[in-house]
Formats: C-alpha cells, structure tokens, sequence
C-alpha cells in the first residue's frame, strides 16, 4: 500500500518599508491531517531514537581509539598528549547534542554519567 503525504503550503508575501529598504517575508502555512500528524509524529520519535543510538557509538569509537592508542604505545602516550583532555571535550559535545533531541531531559542522566566518568 502506498502512502502519500501531501500538504497545502500557502506563501503569503508580505512588504515592509524600512529607512527606505523593502523586506519580504515570506509565511508558510502548512496544514496536516491527523493522520499525517501521527506519521510525522513516529518520523520524529524514530530520528530521536537514532540520534540517541549515534551518540552512543561516537562516544564509545572516541573510548576505543584512546584504548588502542594506550594498547599500542603505553599509558605515558596519553599522558604526553592532550588528547584524553580532547576527548572529554568531544563527549561533552556529543552529549550536549543528544539533549537537544532527547525525549526527556531525564533520558541521558545514565549515558553523560557512564560516558562523562572515562576521563575521571
């Protein structure tokens, strides 16, 4: 079965004199159904929910590639370098990322503590 999402978009153009200058704006008006609410609704829980699982992969890829890099030439590596101190930041982005898409702000407090803790 085919499924076909169409909406009505309605421009309204709008002048604007300004100190001489003329601006446009431009209004868009869409109008769903419920249906097509409820399909959009599901499209944005599923990208959340995707965005969550990458988060989860980035976070550990940056665990993984500093293990690796202590496998293969010792912890004084990473004591010389500033990478752990990069990485950290790099987490911290990646889980400040995340709560803009999470559900609930409370959906995060086990990954940012698990992920957070690496460095500490």
């Amino acid at each position: 079965m085919k499924s076909v999402i169409s909406l009505l978009i309605i421009l309204t153009v709008c002048e604007i004199n300004s100190h001489g200058n003329v601006l446009k704006l431009i209004k868009f008006e869409l109008f769903m159904s419920k249906e097509q609410l409820i399909v959009l609704e599901k499209i944005s829980e599923k990208l959340s929910d995707l965005i969550y699982l990458n988060g989860i992969i980035a976070t550990e890829l940056i665990k993984i590639t500093e293990n690796t890099a202590t496998i293969r030439r010792g912890e004084e590596f990473l004591d010389k370098t500033s990478c752990p101190s990069e990485h950290y930041e790099l987490n911290e982005k990646i889980i400040k990322t995340l709560k803009k898409y999470a559900k609930k702000p409370g959906d995060l407090a086990g990954l940012e503590k698990h992920v957070l803790k690496h460095i500490e």
